[in-house]
C-alpha cells in the first residue's frame, strides 16, 4: 500500500491543475494615491492570490491614465492587470477585498477562453521580445 502514495499525491495534484482556471482582473485605483502606496496595493492584492493558492503568470502596470467618465468626482486612474491561474472559489475572496479597499475604484475579473489564453500569450510574448530589443 506503502507504494501508491506517491502515485494517488500525483493524481490529485494533476486533478487540482485541472480545476484552475485562467483569469484576468483589471482594477483602477485613485490618483490620489503616491507610488509607493499603489505599489504596496498591488502587492496586498497579489499576496490575496498567492495566499489562496493562485499561480500569478503575468502582471502589469498600465499608469495613471484618463477615465472614459468620471467615477467618484475623479477623472483620471491607476490602471492594473494581473492575469492569474486559480480554483474558482479564489475570485469572490478577491473581488470581496476589492469591494472593502476604497483605494480601488473600478474592478473587472474574468475567466479566460481558451482563444483570450490563446491571445494574452501572444502579447506576453511580443511585449518581451520588444523589450529585449
Amino acid at each position: 500500500m506503502a507504494t501508491f502514495a506517491p502515485r494517488i499525491l500525483k493524481e490529485i495534484s494533476f486533478i487540482n491543475l485541472l480545476s484552475m482556471n485562467q483569469y484576468e482582473t483589471v482594477f483602477i485605483l485613485t490618483p490620489v494615491l503616491s507610488d509607493v502606496q499603489m505599489k504596496e496595493t498591488v502587492e496586498k492584492f497579489k499576496g490575496i492570490l498567492q495566499g489562496e493558492g493562485a499561480e500569478i503568470v503575468n502582471e502589469e502596470s498600465w499608469g495613471l491614465k484618463k477615465l472614459a467618465y468620471p467615477i467618484q468626482k475623479k477623472s483620471t486612474g491607476f490602471y492594473q492587470l494581473i492575469e492569474f491561474n486559480a480554483d474558482p472559489s479564489v475570485i469572490e475572496k478577491l473581488e470581496v477585498n476589492f469591494r472593502r479597499d476604497e483605494r480601488v475604484i473600478r474592478f473587472l475579473t474574468f475567466k479566460q477562453d481558451k482563444y483570450a489564453a490563446e491571445y494574452a500569450a501572444k502579447r506576453r510574448s511580443v511585449k518581451s521580445t520588444k523589450k529585449e530589443n
